[in-house]
């Protein structure tokens, strides 16, 4: 069973502008009315692309049950369908947050391969002069979305500039040798979270990619540190802790069928292999 490509989109009332799901977000602009806020829990599964920039002070974010710090010059993205922790305390004493989704993405030049974090960092630090490159386009944003009638060709010309940016941060100490390494190694997650479900073979990535089954595991473990079975399994098992956080409460049989997995007591041993603790034990502690 092959998995299908999601799509990702941010509900119609968060947009600022008439023609393009994207909000901009910063101390004393932006932000949802308290009684919007107050409907919305701290713990969310995002339906759309987040980037925090602090620019002054300290954030502390959740994202998949890991909790990041992020401070002065530094940004943390989320990815949709990943959970999302929001801090009780505020996001520093100055800050962008900006959310998009794919119809951003579709309308722009080109890709930006840090948005499937293939070295599986979630934030990314900026030097100063980055950083000021960085705060002068989110704040060019933030006056064109300050009016909801502007030309969206404006937008996304400077969007694709502020995901250049990050993208080129993200990737700084990679080097050029390691290009096609990476693009394999993108590619390999490609093809995981599109066929997910379907339980895909290591033969069936390796050929897909063109690359023998040794070269896909050197690049896997590369920039995982895991083996390709070892990863898939560990992906599989994520987005069982994000149904089951998530509050999806459905039945062990019933989860285990929805991921593709045939067996329920194997899914269930999977599980507890990986995470140390059994599918009811993990409700038990969210509850």
């Amino acid at each position: 069973m092959k998995g299908a490509t999601k799509t990702h989109s941010m509900p119609a009332n968060l947009s600022q502008n008439e023609q393009l799901p994207i909000r901009i977000v910063s101390p004393g602009f932006g932000h949802l009315p308290k009684e919007t806020v107050d409907r919305q829990e701290l713990t969310h599964r995002l339906p759309y692309y987040f980037l925090l920039f602090v620019i002054e002070g300290t954030s502390r974010h959740k994202v998949d049950m890991d909790e990041f710090e992020i401070g002065k010059n530094e940004l943390l993205f989320s990815l949709p369908h990943q959970i999302q922790q929001l801090p009780e305390m505020g996001h520093g004493a100055d800050y962008f947050k900006i959310g998009f989704d794919n119809e951003c993405l579709s309308r722009l030049p080109r890709q930006y391969p840090f948005l499937l974090n293939p070295l599986n960092q979630h934030k990314v630090t900026f030097s100063p002069a980055a950083a000021v490159r960085l705060n002068s386009i989110f704040a060019i944003l933030k006056d064109l979305l300050s009016r909801p009638d502007t030309d969206p060709d404006l937008i996304l010309a400077h969007l694709n500039s502020l995901l250049t940016e990050i993208n080129t941060a993200y990737f700084a100490g990679e080097g050029r040798q390691a290009d096609d390494r990476i693009t394999k190694f993108i590619g390999f997650k490609v093809f995981v979270e599109n066929n997910l479900t379907g339980h895909p073979t290591i033969r069936d990535i390796a050929e897909s990619l063109a690359v023998s089954q040794d070269s896909l595991y050197q690049i896997v473990k590369q920039y995982s540190g895991l083996s390709p079975k070892e990863f898939v399994t560990n992906r599989l098992i994520l987005e069982a802790r994000r149904r089951i956080y998530y509050g999806e409460r459905t039945s062990v049989k019933e989860l285990a069928f929805d991921l593709g997995f045939n067996d329920p007591d194997y899914f269930s041993r999977l599980f507890k292999k990986v995470t140390g603790k059994t599918v009811a034990s993990f409700f038990q502690d969210l509850s």
